[in-house]
This record gives C-alpha cells, sequence and structure tokens, in this order.
C-alpha cells in the first residue's frame, strides 16, 4: 500500500517557459505544477533526484511542505526526456486524507498455472476508487496450477477494503491457456489412449 508518504520540499516558482525550466532543471530542480480542489494551479519546483525516487512508483503520494505549508498531493502525470530520461515536469493534484480518488493500478500475477499452459493477462491494469492514502502498487490475480479454461474475474481480483473495481464484476481479467507445447501433448494423450481402447 502507498501508506507510506513521501516528503519533499517544494519552492514557488514565477518565471515560466522553456528556459526558466531549462535553467531550473540545470540546478538540480524539477519543475511541477498543482491543480485540484478548486485552486488556481501553483507553479513550484522540486528537488529533481528526490523526484525520480517517488517515481519509481505508480500513483505516488507526497506530502509536500510549501512555504511551511504541509499538503497531500498525487503525481498525475510526469513528462519525460526520450533520449536522456530527465524528468522534464510532473503535474500533481491536491488530494485530502481520507477522500477517494480514481487511479490505474497495475495487474500482478501470483503463483503459476499447469505445466503445457501459460497465463494470458487480458488487463494489464485495472481503474480503482480508492482512499488517496491507500493506493496499492498493485492487485493480484492469483493462480495456484490450474489447467487450460480456468480465469480469473474482476470480482475474484483482491483490492483494498473500501476500494472499488472500475470494471463490471464478469469481466475477465486472466486466463490460462495451453501452450502449443501442451496442446501438443494433449493430442499424443488422446491418441494413446485411444490406440489402448483398440
Amino acid at each position: 500500500m502507498t501508506e507510506s508518504t513521501n516528503s519533499l520540499v517544494g519552492e514557488l516558482r514565477s518565471s515560466f517557459g522553456k528556459g526558466a525550466a531549462r535553467k531550473f532543471r540545470a540546478a538540480g530542480r524539477t519543475p511541477a505544477v498543482i491543480y485540484g480542489h478548486g485552486t488556481e494551479p501553483r507553479h513550484i519546483t522540486l528537488p529533481a533526484h528526490e523526484v525520480a525516487l517517488v517515481l519509481r512508483h505508480k500513483n505516488a503520494i507526497i506530502e509536500l511542505d510549501l512555504a511551511g505549508k504541509k499538503e497531500l498531493v498525487l503525481v498525475k502525470s510526469a513528462t519525460k526526456d526520450v533520449v536522456t530520461q530527465v524528468i522534464e515536469h510532473i503535474d500533481l493534484v491536491v488530494v485530502i486524507r481520507g477522500e477517494k480518488v480514481h487511479v490505474e493500478v497495475p495487474v500482478h500475477i501470483v503463483g503459476e498455472s499447469l505445466s503445457g499452459t501459460t497465463i494470458d493477462l487480458e488487463h494489464k491494469t485495472v481503474k480503482l476508487e480508492v482512499e488517496a492514502t491507500h493506493i496499492p502498487e498493485f492487485v493480484e490475480a492469483v493462480f495456484n496450477k490450474e489447467g487450460a479454461g480456468f480465469h480469473v474475474l474482476a470480482k475474484d481480483i483482491k483490492i483494498p477494503a473500501g476500494a472499488k473495481l472500475d470494471l463490471a464484476d464478469d469481466e475477465l481479467v486472466a486466463s490460462v491457456v495451453s501452450t502449443a507445447a501442451g496442446h501438443a501433448e494433449e493430442l499424443a494423450e488422446a491418441a494413446a489412449s485411444e490406440a489402448a481402447a483398440e
């Protein structure tokens, strides 16, 4: 769970545009904008190194210290330079403790299927409505050596208490399918049992 929040100190900025953004990045600061809760967008900078660490986690919550005033923000999006991988800019949304937010989280497969089969993941991510300070890093689709034809539906996904999945209960999330080798094995077994029956 993202119960653990990251604390960062932000600085308000009054200069904008590409030139200003370049100067901030050269000084080790990442430009950011804070939106939400009916407030005017606020332009700030954050320490670049800490931002890079925070962004390793999807849907990161930051406890922001801005001119001595603390507030919670959710990382909504980040822009990276495709060549240098430097984070050029991030968008933050103000969140209130206890309020619910809509986020997308990855689906992790736990366990495995029978040999000769593979797990086909239909949804790599799912949308959740969840309390801002209880966003899971991922949700789990659990398999326990099941054979071809077994499937995990949205209602089978483990989600945090109080969270709501933005998918119909009977929506297919992952299923077990035969691999080519597994299918050949099945055919060979069927042929062998037919020969034995003759």
